[in-house]
């Protein structure tokens, strides 16, 4: 069932409940992805046995409202909202540029206990620093020139999608779900960025104070994998890599490690 909550620009977040008792997870979504089209429900339906697990829809996606102008801080505010609805503590689970957006909110003071961060596709380099730079401009202007098609097309073939399936997803009946949130590509790539071509934040992961564990796949691209490893150098943070896994992680594998993970929580340990 759906719930909402009032983030604090008014803004109405979408959220559901998996799970009826047990510590809480909150579960953010990567570029693209909501409630009702990404992973996130997969990985519920994995936690909700043990665990209290709040999906929700980031705003300008689903069934949450898109609020006035974009800030990062807008959305730390929503996640505030979640968390609080769900008690006010909460370890949360951040997917792709949904791990960029929740370590942004780890440090927030917002009632987060532990993050798990799969795969945050910061850059390492500066080649890809560069090349995140023009994605984005490009994102930008597709966005602004009422384009929302060719800015997915944009960030498939900068997340490596061939072109003929670029092609052939624009003719599928899935494409209005794609375009429907492809504003907020826009948005996540201030999550991952700022300003300065999607850098690893080394300043802020440095001044997390909640155990953090940074996971990637096994066969993910190098320059993921990369990413996760700085990230949890930066993080002083737990680093696993998940053995016959990609970026798009199985809920079966990834829910386990999560769950191992809260536990550590509960009991005390770090």
């Amino acid at each position: 069932m759906t719930e909402y909550v009032t983030s604090a620009d008014g803004t109405r977040i979408a959220h559901q409940v998996t799970g009826a008792d047990g510590p809480v997870v909150v579960v953010v979504d990567g570029a693209l992805c909501h409630r009702a089209f990404g992973p996130s429900g997969g990985v519920a339906a994995e936690l909700a046995g043990a665990h209290r697990v709040f999906s929700y829809d980031r705003r300008g996606r689903g069934e949450s409202g898109a609020g006035g102008p974009y800030a990062v801080e807008r959305e730390v505010e929503d996640l505030a909202a979640v968390v609080a609805a769900a008690g006010g503590r909460a370890t949360l689970l951040g997917l792709s540029s949904g791990a960029a957006l929740a370590l942004r909110a780890a440090g927030a003071g917002i009632g987060v206990e532990r993050v798990v961060a799969y795969e945050p596709p910061f850059s390492t380099s500066e080649e890809q620093r560069a090349r995140f730079a023009e994605y984005r401009a490009g994102v930008e202007e597709d966005v602004l020139a009422g384009e929302p098609g060719d800015a997915v097309a944009r960030f498939m073939a900068f997340v490596g999608a061939p072109e003929p399936m670029v092609a052939q997803l624009r003719e599928s009946p899935a494409w209005p779900a794609f375009t429907a949130v492809a504003p907020t590509l826009v948005n996540d790539a201030e999550v991952l960025d700022g300003v300065a071509g999607a850098p690893v934040p080394t300043t802020l992961l440095a001044g997390l104070s909640v155990p953090v564990l940074v996971a990637d796949g096994e066969l993910s691209p190098a320059l993921l994998r990369d990413a996760a490893a700085a990230t949890a150098a930066a993080a002083g943070a737990e680093h696993r890599t998940l053995a016959g896994q990609t970026h798009e992680v199985a809920p079966e594998v990834l829910g386990p490690v999560v769950a191992e993970f809260v536990a550590r929580g509960v009991s005390g340990r770090v």
